[in-house]
């Protein structure tokens, strides 16, 4: 080949520019006839009232006392938020990345639209996209079918008619409050206040320029940008979104040069149903309170309203920081608990069951867990049988397990994960303000994930132990015995029907045993002999209608043998009774709501407890006078000499035969709260009662809740005495002089509470 042939220049195919030319100079023309004329065809477009009021599913929110998001119940995980409300650096970087002549197109951009169309040609994918903010939120707001072809190209023109009858609906701003409420940015993050609160822990108007960008950047594709999974990707979208930003003059070189080098910094909050505060009281408010509220209460229209979708605000009497410390004083104690009773185990053939406990015994409770599981009715529904069933359970499947030190996956049967999870310790604990009923905490269980019964409201089968000898020591009070009235502590036997051998409860051991009490040192001692003295007085039904006149619903027999405790009732129950005596003698209802809302903040309920007037003021002060003896000289002495509580409180332990249920009631005069602590099962618990006793299991857990009460100093809570009446008390109140004998040895009574 020759040097001429070589330098021969090529031959340029003028007739591809001249295509290319009059394709991008018609393209814009009759793409906008083909609007104007195509509109009549698109009976399926929204009409004005459809575009004024998009539907969009509204997360429900639960507010704390405090103002604090305890969680949400959602479809999307969206609540809405004004334009003022997000951060100049959101709408920045949304603009420099996404449309940057926003605020000079009316919902299309020719201009970039000619742009992305060019490139396409040339098949040069750096020239951009060309759909605007508006477009994207039509999309958003209207989603399209998968289409392919003409019925795209036909849908995509619709988009750019719906674009453009936004721009004439909106302002801007809305537009761009609309396009961020309605982004989903994964990881149950639908819209920009979610986003904020589960990426970095912040609101919407403080996230900072580079928090901006990252989730700006998501909107290429937040799969693909999910800062959670892809943190390096995420990162890259995030400098791009930065370098943007510099682009249009939102950064200058040096801001743009230093963020880029920060790294992602998630502060990571996801939000679901187990997780955040209190996730029992959340799970008790969907499904008990609000299912029947929704029920009884339609909208106008007579639709029920849902609370996944109809964006409700539910204010309530929980108290952020009383809840944070009560699950934190349940954790801690309980991780300890736990791990003496787990050592404990070691020494057993059948742990986490008692000696006691028969094979038959352990199989019939192990075979009554696996009917209650999820696995059993999903292999049920399944149309297996009951062998295949059990073989089944038996067989070692892969799984994630609770332990104290967090989350472990490992390889066990179902069988034996039954066995495991019979074995932890469990609590409930509620707190609440006994001039207004108003609960300030509830603490179901120690981890919604694994152990989703509340022990709360729900717990009504566990007995309730000597935590019940208050409402027989009251209606004592309220026939005039004073709290210095001595009586023997002698066994004492009850008649029971004919046929019946009469009823004589035993005291836990015999130190006081022929000793003459008075009612304080018998209460605060948890003498039985006493208690059963006094129901012998006052007959088995006078002392249920106290309980029934302070609150409590649960079935009680009235047989002499609720004096030691028999009755089942739940932690719900005990504190609301318990706070008739701090409330000066008025049962007050507890209360957890105090009113509902709707998306646009009109009221739709507000609620106020009923009350009801038990004893009389004074009554009142002395049964309070008389339960502080349980802390002064009793079973509640710990709190003084372990925990340092040295103001004025009163309160009465519990625990039940072979110590399967220990309780704690706690009075001050701004706060009343209980605990129970046992195990799913009575058949699991401490052989010894130094371990098992309400004192030990339950007591630690009010005692380490109230000191990090006393010590946040924005939560005003009295340590002050309980308020006198103003009517003089005509009994005795001193009792000082007879309980002189026993103060000598409160700490070496031995068991803090009977068995019965």
């Amino acid at each position: 080949m020759g040097a001429a042939e070589k330098t021969k220049p090529k031959k340029i195919n003028f007739r591809k520019y001249v295509i290319r030319f009059w394709i991008l100079f018609t393209l814009p023309v009759f793409s906008l006839i083909a609007v104007v004329l195509s509109v009549r065809f698109f009976a399926d477009l929204p009409d004005t009232q459809t575009l004024q009021n998009p539907k969009t599913n509204l997360a429900t929110e639960i507010y704390s006392s405090d103002m604090k998001v305890l969680g949400k119940y959602f479809a999307e995980n969206r609540t809405n938020v004004k334009f003022k409300e997000i951060s100049p650096n959101v709408i920045n970087a949304l603009i420099s990345t996404e449309d940057a002549r926003f605020y000079s197109h009316s919902g299309v951009d020719v201009r970039a639209l000619c742009r992305a169309v060019y490139g396409a040609l040339l098949g040069s994918g750096s020239s951009g996209g060309g759909s605007t903010i508006t477009q994207q939120l039509a999309k958003m707001l209207f989603p399209r079918e998968d289409l392919h072809g003409f019925g795209l190209i036909l849908r995509k023109i619709k988009e750019w008619i719906i674009a453009v009858k936004l721009e004439r609906e909106y302002t801007k701003e809305e537009i761009i409050a609309l396009y961020l409420n309605k982004f989903d940015f994964v990881n149950s993050a639908v819209g920009i206040k979610s986003a904020s609160q589960i990426y970095f822990g912040t609101t919407p108007d403080s996230l900072r320029a580079e928090q901006a960008a990252m989730l700006v950047g998501m909107a290429k594709n937040p799969s693909m940008f999910n800062p959670n999974r892809f943190a390096e990707r995420s990162k890259g979208r995030r400098n791009t979104v930065i370098q943007q930003m510099n682009k249009y003059g939102y950064l200058t070189d040096e801001q743009a040069d230093s963020l880029q080098k920060l790294p992602l910094k998630l502060d990571f909050h996801p939000e679901n149903h187990n997780e955040g505060l209190a996730p029992y009281f959340r799970e008790y408010l969907r499904d008990v309170f609000l299912k029947k509220w929704c029920e009884e209460n339609p909208k106008p229209d007579g639709k029920k309203y849902d609370i996944y979708r109809d964006g409700l605000k539910i204010f309530t009497t929980i108290d952020s920081r009383m809840q944070r410390y009560a699950e934190e004083a349940v954790t801690e104690h309980l991780r300890e608990l736990q791990a003496a009773f787990v050592n404990e185990c070691k020494h057993k053939r059948n742990a986490p069951f008692a000696w006691n406990v028969t094979k038959e015994e352990i199989d019939g409770i192990m075979h009554q867990g696996m009917k209650r599981s999820d696995r059993y009715r999903i292999l049920k529904k399944s149309g297996l049988n009951e062998t295949e069933i059990e073989k089944n359970f038996k067989t070692p499947v892969p799984m994630t397990i609770f332990t104290w030190k967090g989350e472990k996956d490992t390889t066990m049967t179902p069988w034996d994960s039954i066995r495991y999870y019979k074995g932890f310790l469990q609590s409930g604990f509620m707190s609440l303000e006994p001039q207004t009923g108003y609960i300030k905490a509830w603490v179901g269980g120690i981890n919604h994930k694994f152990f989703q019964y509340d022990h709360v409201q729900l717990g009504h089968t566990r007995q309730v132990g000597s935590t019940f000898k208050p409402f027989i020591y009251a209606l004592a009070i309220q026939e005039g015995y004073s709290p210095c009235y001595r009586i023997p502590n002698v066994k004492t036997c009850i008649d029971m029907p004919e046929g019946q051998p009469p009823y004589c409860p035993d005291n836990s051991d015999d130190k006081l045993n022929g000793r003459m009490l008075t009612l304080q040192q018998a209460l605060a001692n948890s003498v039985n002999y006493i208690s059963a003295y006094l129901i012998k007085q006052f007959g088995p039904e006078a002392v249920v209608n106290m309980a029934r006149r302070m609150g409590i619903v649960s079935p009680i027999d009235p047989v002499p043998a609720i004096c030691l405790g028999t009755p089942e009732i739940s932690v719900f129950e005990m504190v609301g009774a318990n706070a008739t005596f701090a409330n000066k003698g008025t049962w007050i209802q507890p209360t957890f709501v105090t009113r509902i809302e709707d998306k646009n903040g009109n009221v739709l309920a507000d609620f106020a407890p009923r009350s009801e007037e038990v004893l009389s003021e004074e009554k009142a002060y002395v049964m309070l006078q008389l339960m502080k003896g349980v802390v002064q000289i009793g079973t509640g002495v710990r709190l003084r000499y372990r925990y340092k509580l040295n103001m004025p409180i009163a309160g009465k332990t519990g625990t039940t035969q072979n110590n399967s249920d220990g309780w704690f009631m706690g009075i001050t005069p701004d706060l009343v709260s209980g605990c129970w602590t046992g195990a799913e099962d009575r058949a699991v618990h401490f052989d010894r009662t130094e371990m098992g006793q309400g004192a030990s299991m339950a007591l630690p857990i009010w005692a380490k809740y109230m000191q990090k009460i006393y010590a946040d100093r924005t939560i005003k809570i009295s340590q002050e005495d309980f308020e006198k009446p103003v009517k003089k008390i005509d009994v005795e109140m001193d009792c000082s002089r007879y309980n002189k004998e026993l103060e000598s040895g409160k700490e070496d009574f031995g068991s803090d509470e009977d068995a019965f």
